[in-house]
């Protein structure tokens, strides 16, 4: 482990792609803080023909709680039902999708399937780790699979509204009510659970596995996943603090300071601090597995060499394809990403798995072929989905940290146009 530490923590000299890497394309738009929707596309696009196809549930009485989308619309869920073994287990998975931290852009966002459920497909695909398929998900395949769709635009945190822009801020209530909801489906009797969430929603995984936690008897087994959830406040490439700047908005904007962690608010850190994961994932005492990939590509597009802080464009061909970046590029995303620092002090607990890979992705347990196909991303030749049913059943502890870019060579890069 501490070899591994040493190694990936050193400088990294050149930036050469192997052949074999994986490589996905994903076209690129100018809305900010938007665009990686795209992945969500690509995760459908790349379903098995054989996938699961699940029905949107919308929840009927979600509206008398006043837990509705941005637009005063039922918020819903897709729902597939566990059998034999798995009949009294669950997976809950909260939708990711970006955020909204302005009038401006929460109107846009309310004309979206991220705003509205009149926009929500009326199907979707079970993939990944959602997957129906024993050859596709070994350990959760039979188990009561729920996606809880995401249409508030704060990770499933907001308590508000905006009455002369028709703007509902109603997050935490949805995550309520969905939760009453699968409890009155049958998840009162679970056994055991696993809160799951990529991107938007592993921030929401984060943000609510203690109070997940608390819905069930300790005698229920309870853990939580968060897959490309660990957005960090790290400065970007002009050495501003955008991500700090759009979630101080998003918080603000939407309430979301009085549905935060209390042992990260009640230490008086300010409320966009504890819209961190690095500033909440000491003190969670739920079991929890992050996987995240070390060049996540949202945060490298977004949060460290967005646009805004590249007016040069100097970055432009390295943000949309890392064997496009120069060895002083990776040795910045290297050097000033924070997670390695974050992931030493989260690895000390023996109840923590991690699955940190060097890649250039985001999001790799909802897609089926980056959570468990031949061709998967492995470290130490141990897939995603073994590793993370490894940790869940207490079958190894699992903190597998990655060698620096390029070694990998299992990875299924991003590439952007």
């Amino acid at each position: 482990m501490t070899g591994l530490w040493l190694v990936l923590a050193a400088a990294i000299s050149a930036a050469v792609a192997f052949p074999s890497q994986e490589v996905l394309f994903v076209n690129e738009t100018n809305e900010s803080h938007s665009y990686l929707e795209s992945l969500y596309g690509i995760a459908s696009a790349a379903a098995p023909p054989n996938a699961l196809l699940v029905p949107l549930t919308l929840i009927n009485g979600a509206a008398a709680k006043g837990a509705v989308c941005l637009d005063g619309t039922l918020p819903g869920y897709h729902f597939h039902r566990g059998s034999g073994s798995g009949a009294n287990s669950w997976i809950v998975d909260l939708e990711g999708g970006g955020w909204c931290n302005s009038i401006k852009t929460c109107v846009y966002r309310k004309k979206t399937r991220r705003g509205s459920s009149n926009y929500f497909e009326r199907q979707i695909a079970f993939t990944g780790i959602l997957s129906d398929k024993a050859s596709e998900n070994p350990d959760f395949y039979n188990w009561n699979r729920v996606k809880v769709r995401y249409c508030d635009g704060a990770s499933f945190s907001g308590e508000g509204e905006n009455k002369a822009a028709g703007l509902q801020f109603r997050g935490q209530r949805i995550y309520e009510a969905a939760m009453d909801e699968l409890m009155s489906k049958g998840m009162h009797n679970a056994n055991q659970v696993l809160l799951v969430g990529c991107s938007a929603g592993g921030l929401a995984v984060i943000l609510h596995c203690d109070r997940f936690r608390g819905l069930f008897p300790s005698s229920t087994r309870v853990k939580c996943l968060s897959d490309g959830g660990l957005f960090m406040d790290a400065p970007d490439v002009s050495g501003g603090h955008i991500m700090r700047n759009f979630f101080t908005g998003v918080v603000s904007l939407q309430g979301a300071e009085r549905n935060l962690p209390g042992t990260c608010t009640n230490h008086g850190d300010d409320p966009t601090s504890c819209f961190f994961p690095e500033n909440v994932i000491g003190n969670i005492r739920t079991p929890l597995f992050i996987l995240n990939a070390a060049y996540d590509a949202w945060q490298v597009q977004q949060s460290l060499a967005p646009p805004s802080a590249d007016p040069r464009a100097n970055w432009r061909l390295c943000r949309k394809n890392i064997v496009q970046c120069s060895p002083s590029q990776i040795q910045f995303l290297q050097g000033h990403h924070s997670t390695l620092r974050i992931i030493k002090g989260f690895a000390s607990s023996r109840q923590t798995g991690i699955f940190l890979n060097s890649c250039f992705a985001h999001c790799q347990s909802e897609r089926q072929d980056t959570w468990f196909a031949n061709n998967s991303p492995k470290i130490g030749n141990k897939a995603i989905a073994k590793s993370v049913g490894d940790w869940y059943f207490d079958r190894a502890n699992v903190k597998s940290i990655d060698c620096p870019y390029p070694c990998d060579t299992t990875c299924h890069n991003l590439q952007f146009h």
